[in-house]
């Protein structure tokens, strides 16, 4: 493992005067002990388990249940954090924002107003999913029953287009 060598010349007087002493560590066994504590915690270690977000899908089921227009409510995810909405289908178009005094102030109005309540969720392609996962997490902040995320129709695009429009004005 280790060894000291020592080495001894004589000078003139016959004594032997030694040299200073030089060690050399045999670094194997410490090398070895690093690898396998290496390998140890590597494989024990519990790598970061990939975080999802738990939604419960319906059903498909055959039967439809007719909804009235009062009963529905329009949320639009555009670009730039912003939320469109709209009671029924005749849309006079608001806008309103992620925080809890916007969407969430708004769905407790309407579910208070309205037991019957059904949400429609309208992401725009260019809105990102932090919103709708922002929506949902709302949706069950208050206790939404009936939500459902559905695509644009076209007269939602139609009066997207003339709303953000009119804003540039």
């Amino acid at each position: 493992m280790a060894e000291v060598s020592q080495q001894g010349e004589k000078n003139t007087a016959g004594k032997i005067r030694s040299n200073k002493s030089s060690t050399k560590i045999d670094m194997t066994p410490m090398v070895d002990l690093a690898f396998l504590l290496l390998t140890f915690f590597i494989l024990t270690t519990t790598f970061n388990k990939p975080k999802a977000m738990e939604l419960t899908m319906p059903e498909k089921i055959d039967i439809t249940q007719p909804v009235g227009d009062k009963n529905v409510l329009n949320l639009i995810l555009s670009e730039n954090n912003k939320i469109f909405w709209y009671v029924g289908l005749e849309p006079p178009v608001f806008e309103t924002n992620y925080s809890s005094a916007g969407v969430r102030k708004l769905l407790l109005n309407h579910k208070q107003r309205n037991p019957k309540l059904v949400v429609l969720i309208k992401p725009e392609d260019k809105s990102k999913y932090e919103n709708i996962v922002d929506v949902l997490d709302e949706i069950n902040i208050t206790n939404t029953q009936r939500y459902a995320i559905v695509d644009l129709s076209d007269d939602d695009r139609r009066v997207l287009k003339t709303k953000k429009l009119m804003s540039l004005k």
